[in-house]
């Protein structure tokens, strides 16, 4: 009895020293860089780019009308009408953080966890930072960087996340190609 009862007494205070050594002080947050830039890629669109896409969808819609494919034709106009829209509205000022804990984006938070890699890429004059996520949606964080220096966030992010540019897939190859061989406006 007396052995059972020391081994019981040594399983709890082995316990006692694992729970103790479990015990986490949460680090205070604390922001590393913050900055304010545009919510999303905009340019200013010519006639000429609407006159195109009209053209293109209203020669659509009558192919698409002989196979009385009214779903397709419907679907069309409203992606003419998104397009349209997002080259017209002006997009929001957001602001970006980054922080000990991740990074808050537009009112939303993402945790370290739930990033993967990060790389830069550069639209129509303005450069660009995608976050890699692991969640379900979004897929993936396009950060405008406005005035902020790439360098200064890349050696930030770099403690958390891995710098890797993805594979280019075909499907980016097939984008690049017909915009740079089907142009819907001049390029100046």
């Amino acid at each position: 009895m007396t052995v059972q009862k020391q081994e019981t007494t040594s399983t709890l205070k082995n316990q006692e020293t694992d729970q103790q050594a479990q015990i986490v002080k949460p680090e205070p947050l604390k922001t590393l860089l913050e900055w304010k830039a545009a919510s999303r890629l905009f340019k200013k669109r010519e006639r000429e780019y609407f006159t195109t896409i009209g053209s293109i969808v209203f020669l659509l819609a009558i192919i698409l009308l002989f196979l009385q494919e009214w779903f397709l034709i419907v679907v069309m106009v409203a992606l003419m009408f998104v397009a349209y829209i997002l080259s017209t509205v002006q997009p929001e000022e957001v602001e970006h953080k980054i922080t000990n804990r991740g990074i808050f984006t537009g009112g939303d938070s993402y945790a370290w966890a739930a990033l993967g890699r990060f790389w830069f890429t550069e639209k129509w004059g303005q450069k660009i930072l995608h976050l890699e996520t692991l969640l379900a949606f979004p897929r993936r964080l396009t950060l405008l960087l406005g005035r902020i220096d790439q360098e200064q966030i890349k050696k930030i992010l770099s403690d958390y996340l891995l710098f890797e540019e993805p594979k280019k897939t075909w499907i980016d190859n097939a984008s690049a190609w017909l915009s740079a061989h089907i142009p819907l406006e001049k390029t100046s």
